[in-house]
């Protein structure tokens, strides 16, 4: 079975760096991108099969990002899983609406916790 790719778009390198580590273990290609500007582009030009975004970032927040993956036709169905430190109910309902396949708040999961989750989502 071929590698499944997955774009993290973090713009915290602590954390990036973590999970490049862990989904690169986990037999995952692995792009990176540190904020919403360089992850859409990268997005619109590598096309992953999953991707991994932060809400708060510089350049373009999460969800302009998921909101400009949205309006093109290869990232309607695009599977986004949002981390976000924010327990902000009205920007994670408002991703909700434009859609997404869950979300994290970073300080409440385990790294095999996220890997797991997008491996699900990936085997649906």
């Amino acid at each position: 079975m071929a590698a499944k790719t997955i774009l993290i778009v973090e713009d915290d390198a602590p954390i990036l760096q973590a999970l490049v580590d862990k989904f690169t273990n986990e037999g995952f290609d692995v792009i990176q991108a540190s904020d919403g500007e360089e992850g859409l582009a990268k997005a619109k030009e590598e096309k992953p099969d999953v991707i991994l975004l932060d809400i708060v970032m510089p350049k373009m927040d999460g969800i302009s990002m998921l909101k400009e993956l949205r309006a093109s036709d290869w990232g309607k169905e695009m599977p986004v899983f949002l981390l976000t430190n924010l327990s902000d109910m009205d920007k994670i309902s408002e991703s909700v609406q434009i859609g997404i396949s869950g979300y994290m708040i970073k300080s409440d999961w385990k790294l095999e916790d996220v890997v797991k989750k997008v491996q699900e989502k990936l085997e649906d």
